[in-house]
């Protein structure tokens, strides 16, 4: 009988030590997933994405662990209390997530967002327009040109319309 290949379980501590001799430098992803016996080496790879994108490193569980929450509306407040959490528990996205019960990717955005540009680029902004004292010359052209063809592209919809109506008067009669 030989042992199955298809699902293997790994402790946290063999999973830290793959990845610190790869860290190291001394070893490539196939040398690794040999020495310590990986199935292959897709299993060593999600642990280094795992690992580049700041994720805890555990051991294998029995079952599939809730990393993702379903989303739910922040207000600004909520967001930058979220985000000054996460930094106090030195950028642990998990826990933060957990905690607020909001999704991982969603706090790793927000800190990325607050550590670039502080509370205000924790805003959200979608949907809003500049005020037109902010836009530039070449902005302000630019805006003007999408409004003539805007309004071109109903005309020549008015136009076609009206042609298409007087066509079929014309075969009523």
């Amino acid at each position: 009988l030989e042992e199955s290949r298809k699902y293997k379980k790994y402790s946290k501590e063999l999973k830290e030590r793959a990845l610190q001799d790869y860290l190291s430098g001394k070893y490539s992803q196939m040398e690794i997933s040999k020495k310590y016996e990986l199935t292959n080496r897709t299993v060593f790879k999600l642990w280094i994405n795992k690992y580049n994108n700041h994720r805890e490193i555990t051991a294998t569980p029995k079952g599939m662990r809730q990393s993702m929450t379903k989303g739910r509306t922040t207000s600004l407040n909520e967001r930058i209390e979220i985000v000054q959490y996460c930094i106090a528990q030195n950028n642990d996205y998990h826990k933060a997530a957990e905690t607020y019960q909001v999704s991982y990717n969603q706090v790793y955005q927000w800190v990325r967002k607050y550590e670039s540009g502080g509370e205000n680029a924790l805003q959200d902004a979608r949907g809003r327009k500049k005020p037109a004292s902010d836009l530039t010359p070449e902005d302000r052209i630019k805006l003007e040109m999408k409004k003539l063809e805007a309004e071109n592209e109903r005309l020549r919809a008015e136009n076609a319309f009206l042609k298409k109506l007087e066509e079929l008067e014309r075969r009523r009669y």
